[in-house]
């Protein structure tokens, strides 16, 4: 059951009947009525409903941030508003849109973050890293620059990325040579050191070691992979580095 107070808070020594209204009827029994329509569902007619008459002010940005709570996502609502343009009119979608753009600005910091991250680099941040997204903790992302002589991929790791354990293996030849591009991270080697990486250092990783890499809890962080040739080359993934023992290393 929704349990609203607005009415009896703002209005009730005022207006009795109506905030008891509000309060009971609309959000207690209407709002409530799920086997009907669902939240989500019921945030979506407000919204449009009020947009059309151009009620652009306090209650409509409540009821974005309902809506928003009721799970309905930035892209969503865009495409609702853009929807009910044609309906209710454009001013009153470009008024609706000034009010949504701010209530929903607060669900990408993380977007905001990669962005300002993929500025400050010379390289593209690429597209979610998903055919191994099994071997990683966490979101990384995958820009393939060079796929002739040499292959050569542009690595992100949000903050708190890394990949698990694994070693490159090959019969002569081969390994992976990593040059940090952005932010800050970490590389490691079995039984040795954690060692913290900035822009400009260069990792050399002979096949046969077994090691693994990734960002730094708080911060975003990309480097290059250089494949170095090698023959019978192959990777072998292993286990995850150990959330206790990562949160340990900084």
């Amino acid at each position: 059951m929704v349990k609203q107070t607005a009415g009896r808070d703002q209005l009730g020594g005022f207006a009795p009947k109506f905030a008891q209204l509000n309060d009971d009827v609309l959000f207690g029994e209407v709002w409530s009525r799920e086997e009907k329509l669902s939240l989500r569902d019921r945030s979506l007619v407000t919204v449009v409903s009020l947009m059309a008459q151009g009620l652009v002010d306090s209650s409509f940005q409540y009821h974005l941030v309902r809506a928003k709570n009721n799970g309905i996502t930035k892209e969503e609502i865009a495409e609702i508003l853009t929807h009910g343009a044609f309906y209710a009119g454009w001013p009153k979608a470009w008024a609706a849109f000034r009010m949504a753009k701010e209530v929903w600005t607060e669900d990408t910091p993380a977007e905001n973050e990669k962005e300002a991250h993929a500025n400050r680099m010379l390289f593209p941040v690429g597209n979610p890293n998903d055919n191994l997204a099994r071997y990683f903790t966490g979101q990384s992302y995958l820009a393939p620059l060079c796929a002739e002589q040499v292959g050569i991929f542009n690595v992100t790791f949000e903050p708190g990325c890394r990949n698990n354990w694994h070693i490159h293996h090959a019969s002569s030849g081969g390994g992976q040579i990593l040059i940090c591009v952005g932010g800050c991270g970490y590389y490691q080697e079995w039984e040795k050191e954690v060692r913290e990486l900035h822009p400009g250092d260069v990792v050399n990783i002979p096949a046969g070691v077994k090691h693994w890499h990734g960002a730094a809890p708080d911060s975003w962080f990309s480097h290059l992979a250089v494949e170095v040739p090698g023959a019978e080359a192959s990777n072998e993934w292993l286990e995850a580095v150990d959330d206790a023992y990562y949160g340990c290393l900084k």
